[in-house]
């Protein structure tokens, strides 16, 4: 690069320049020393749940399919024929004993193994097969039944990559007997924007709604944010967002499920089911996460989970002008058909391509592109040094580092991750 990392990004990371958002340069970076080093979310095992079952995925651009094989192993494959690399699998989902190449009718199994090459017994000498399956993707993990992958054969355990953000995850996941599941397939659409500032947006920036989001967010919602609201950094790069009730709410106020238009609708079964599970959620949780009211979280690098509107979220990078972002739907696994079908509007009513709050997002993102790529402000680099030098101290109760939800320092530990594994391969 004609330009050295400290001066994309300075020490305290408080001033990030333009060109982080925008360089091609920089993208072929974080391609190397990010998205190949890194674990990335794949998949939700409740997608899976008969042998042959199918999804495809993306790592940065690479396109995967993960499949639960015959034996009931979770693989992942890169979708590329090894004959001359055209994808061996078009449907976004479903259940199949074989992948097969359209192009020379080349065909895998689920495991990603090459079984037939027709073209063969016209031949002398057969190529090795075994030589010749689809690429695995080399370390793959679960936590929680969230499925990620790896192209670093050498990364740290997916336990250890998490550190303490499982404390933050377990709060919401353990609450429910059955764990959580993915309900459909996701929504995609492509936005004009560079793949950051949407995983920036869900991992900690809750600040932005009372304004972006007046029309919706009522005053008293903003006013719990400021009364309660944590922003928790577990881990550089990783960020928890959320409400720490008093004691004294009242279930109505605290329990998951009732913000949104579900629970607020549902009837007397969906708000039942959500008291039951609210009851459960100390001896589950503890005394302290039965309290946690949750917004937003997110993964480094680019996965984001919605807690109040159950929603996963994977910032999938097309270049650094695109991003196609994929969105899932997520429900209790224990819960009666009829109360999830209710619960799944918590998510659809607000978010998705259709859902208000997610167009007025997608358009900031497109916007703050546009602001990052205009002429002659090189020299004016975005600050995101609010709460630079507040004092931030050990919670005895929640692990990392804990702040109010206006100090940015959530994104500042991101940005100093980022450059720090940018500077390993640049």
């Amino acid at each position: 690069m004609n330009v050295t990392l400290s001066h994309l990004v300075n020490d305290d990371a408080s001033l990030i320049s333009r060109r982080c958002w925008t360089d091609p340069q920089v993208y072929a970076l974080e391609k190397k020393g990010i998205f190949a080093r890194s674990w990335l979310y794949l998949a939700h095992e409740s997608q899976l749940p008969e042998p042959g079952d199918f999804v495809q995925a993306y790592m940065c651009e690479t396109p995967i399919i993960v499949a639960r094989g015959m034996d009931r192993a979770i693989h992942a494959s890169i979708n590329s024929c090894t004959h001359r690399g055209l994808p061996v699998c078009r449907s976004d989902h479903g259940n199949t004993k074989r992948f097969i190449c359209p192009y020379h009718n080349w065909s895998y199994s689920v495991e990603g193994q090459l079984m037939t090459i027709p073209q063969e017994r016209e031949l002398q000498h057969q190529p090795d097969k075994t030589q010749l399956g689809l690429k695995a993707v080399p370390r793959l993990d679960n936590y929680q039944g969230m499925i990620f992958g790896s192209f670093d054969e050498s990364i740290e355990s997916l336990d250890e990559y998490l550190g303490d953000m499982k404390f933050y995850l377990d709060a919401f996941f353990e609450r429910f007997d059955g764990g959580i599941e993915i309900m459909g397939s996701p929504h995609r659409w492509l936005i004009d924007a560079n793949w950051k500032l949407p995983m920036e947006n869900q991992l900690g920036d809750v600040n932005h709604g009372p304004y972006l989001h007046a029309a919706v967010i009522p005053p008293e919602a903003n006013e719990e944010i400021l009364r309660c609201g944590y922003s928790a950094v577990p881990k550089a790069g990783h960020g928890a967002t959320f409400r720490l009730m008093d004691e004294s709410t009242p279930w109505e106020q605290l329990a998951w499920g009732m913000e949104g238009m579900g629970g607020i609708l549902g009837g007397t079964e969906v708000q039942e089911y959500l008291r039951e599970t609210q009851a459960k959620a100390v001896e589950r949780v503890g005394p302290i996460r039965a309290r946690m009211k949750g917004l937003t979280y997110g993964i480094y690098p680019n996965l984001s989970f919605l807690w109040s509107n159950t929603s996963f979220k994977v910032s999938h990078p097309r270049g650094p002008d695109k991003v196609e972002y994929w969105s899932w739907a997520a429900v209790p696994a224990d819960a009666p058909a009829a109360v999830k079908r209710v619960l799944r509007t918590n998510y659809s009513s607000f978010f998705g391509p259709g859902g208000i709050l997610e167009q007025e997002d997608s358009e900031s993102w497109m916007q703050q592109y546009l602001g990052a790529n205009i002429d002659f402000a090189e020299d004016r680099p975005f600050y995101y040094g609010l709460g630079l030098h507040d004092e931030i101290k050990p919670d005895p109760d929640l692990p990392g580092a804990v702040s109010i939800t206006a100090n940015e320092h959530y994104a500042r530990a991101f940005f100093t991750r980022w450059r720090k594994q940018l500077e390993a391969v640049a």
